[in-house]
């Protein structure tokens, strides 16, 4: 039944929201230390608040995951709606994020990293509506995508804008 094989990665989903949830609380507080250069530049305010969703969004998907006897159907529909609204979200704040000048790099850096932790997470949604056990995989790609991307953007909102 597909029930028991979204079930089977319930160990996968707790460990995803217990750790998403430490690296969001531990991303604020560096960017709450280093909040005096990250105001002063343009645009990393909204790179930092980018961070903090791409995280969240892996706290938010593995919940989601959690939710007991659930079909693979209604599990998709509860990611492709949640994927959907943060992928907007994300990328309003992305946008907002640029610098002046758009350079090639930042562009990359500032739309790219987003997508790795938002387009599996929609790829999968929609798998997991038609009952393809492959959602699940591509759901976890989402969920190591956003952690990626999120220590990406930390570490430029902690060590290179210091440079």
């Amino acid at each position: 039944m597909l029930i028991a094989d979204i079930e089977a990665w319930s160990d996968l989903f707790v460990a995803a929201a217990g750790a998403s949830a430490a690296l969001a609380g531990l991303v604020f507080v560096a960017i709450s230390i280093n909040i005096e250069n990250i105001i002063g530049y343009k645009g990393l305010p909204e790179l930092s608040i980018v961070t903090i969703m791409l995280l969240v969004g892996v706290l938010i998907v593995s919940l989601f995951g959690l939710i007991p006897e659930q079909t693979h159907h209604a599990l998709g529909l509860e990611l492709l709606v949640q994927s959907l609204l943060w992928s907007a979200l994300l990328l309003r704040f992305a946008v907002r994020s640029l610098p002046e000048t758009h350079r090639r790099e930042k562009m990359v850096s500032r739309f790219g990293l987003p997508a790795f932790g938002t387009v599996p997470y929609v790829v999968g949604a929609v798998l997991l509506t038609t009952g393809s056990d492959s959602g699940l995989y591509w759901v976890f790609a989402g969920l190591v995508g956003a952690v990626g991307a999120a220590m990406i953007n930390a570490w430029v909102l902690m060590v290179e804008i210091r440079r």
